[in-house]
């Protein structure tokens, strides 16, 4: 097990580049087993999470051509389908939450898929239903050993079928669309999560010969056809990784630019932090962060407690409230986090008491955070990175925070975010990364 040691206290300047989307390239890789055709993909993130996917892939039998850093050719033409069966395989898959995903593609390809029960981060239950109750709406039917931990599932092939999702889940859309795609006659997925992963993911099928209309809406409509082709495809810059950055660069920042975010795909993210008191300036298609001796969070026009809750999309990602509540610390006022969907992703508010921050954790979904207003530093301390975000968060923390902080586990960290501690040492600040 790895870990951070950090220097706190130095400021931070210049530009960074945010690396390709986490959750996107995690469909779209899955996507590559619809066709025995090559494809392109670029701008793929080099990290844990993404890394041990396309291994998986390349254990599986698809071929995987790397032409520099970030861009890869994948064709599935000889999937080992024995393998798929395998313990080895099945074993790799429960560690990878992202495995989930390659059901759609196997089931509507060769009619079967195996899989064991995901992994990914413990911020509490994350039920797959949605992707289970979508494949049945399709025809397939699957069975559960409890003993093993392995879904099977099995369809002839897929028909065509009207489904209300009951949760607009990221994966369990893009699983149904993968799977929709080849089915016989018209799929119709209302509720369907529509963030720009979506869009994304929709848009490169639409290439290899998909026909997917209501793009960018809660209502998809896919007409099934016979076979897909190869394509090419770019990654968006990771909204999650930008959103990272303007929290580092209002705590920590001298003046921070953020370079090539593809500014319209990140929604209420911007937002967000304004009302936080952030000076977001918006330029081109950079963000630009000045430096911040003081930032106050915004009441409610009425004049009521500020709080930010997460929802689907187009509202604001649970994966930026960890963040949100960090930045928080230092604003002059009070705020209100309010985690609906995952009720264990608070519970690192802990540590950031020790550090000094003044919080209150109301329960496993709510904590209510009194900003020092820049009075009062955090303090360094020895903390556990529990998932990927509150990782992140803690990061931004002892960066900020007087003395020197460690922080172990931080291979959760490094499933999300690419080299953190180069990038950010190029700014100014001072990681050692420990092994």
């Amino acid at each position: 097990m790895s870990s951070f040691r950090i220097e706190g206290g130095h400021r931070l300047s210049g530009e960074i580049v945010p690396q390709g989307a986490k959750n996107e390239a995690l469909q779209v890789l899955c996507a590559v087993l619809l066709t025995d055709a090559p494809v392109h993909i670029t701008n793929i993130p080099e990290i844990a999470d993404v890394n041990n996917q396309i291994e998986l892939l390349r254990r599986i039998g698809v071929k995987v051509t790397r032409h520099a850093k970030g861009d890869m050719t994948f064709q599935a033409d000889a999937v080992d389908l024995q393998y798929l069966q395998s313990d080895e395989f099945l074993e790799r898959s429960s560690r990878l939450r992202g495995s989930i995903m390659l059901v759609g593609p196997l089931l509507t390809r060769y009619g079967r898929a195996m899989v064991s029960k995901p992994g990914g981060d413990k911020i509490g239950r994350r039920r797959v239903d949605t992707h289970f109750l979508g494949m049945q709406k399709l025809g397939a039917k699957f069975s559960y050993d409890a003993e093993r931990g392995i879904f099977d599932i099995t369809a002839d092939r897929l028909k065509g079928a009207y489904m209300l999702l009951d949760e607009a889940s990221l994966t369990g859309t893009a699983n149904i669309i993968m799977a929709a795609v080849m089915a016989k006659g018209t799929t119709t997925i209302y509720n369907a999560a529509c963030e720009p992963y979506i869009q994304q993911l929709c848009k490169m099928l639409q290439r290899m010969g998909a026909q997917i209309e209501g793009i960018a809406s809660n209502l998809l409509t896919i007409h099934g056809v016979d076979r897909l082709h190869g394509t090419e495809h770019r990654i968006l810059p990771d909204m999650i990784e930008v959103g990272s950055f303007i929290g580092m660069a209002a705590m920590c920042g001298d003046g921070i630019r953020i370079k090539d975010v593809s500014y319209k795909d990140l929604g209420i993210i911007p937002y967000t932090f304004r009302r936080l008191g952030i000076n977001v300036q918006h330029q081109g298609d950079d963000i630009y962060i000045p430096c911040h001796e003081h930032y106050e969070i915004e009441s409610f026009i009425d004049g009521s407690f500020m709080t930010f809750a997460d929802a689907p999309w187009p509202g604001l990602t649970p994966d930026l409230l960890s963040v949100l509540l960090v930045v928080s610390t230092q604003a002059k006022g009070s705020v209100l986090i309010h985690q609906k969907m995952f009720e264990s992703r608070l519970f690192f508010v802990d540590k950031l008491i020790d550090m000094g921050a003044q919080i209150i954790l109301c329960d496993p979904h709510r904590a209510v955070v009194v900003g020092h207003d820049h009075q009062v530093r955090l303090r360094a301390g020895r903390m556990t990175s529990p998932d990927i975000r509150a990782g992140i968060a803690l990061l931004i923390a002892a960066m900020s925070a007087e003395g020197i902080s460690t922080i172990s586990n931080i291979e959760q960290i490094d499933r999300g975010y690419e080299d953190i501690e180069g990038r950010f040492n190029a700014l100014g600040a001072n990681i050692t990364r420990i092994s």
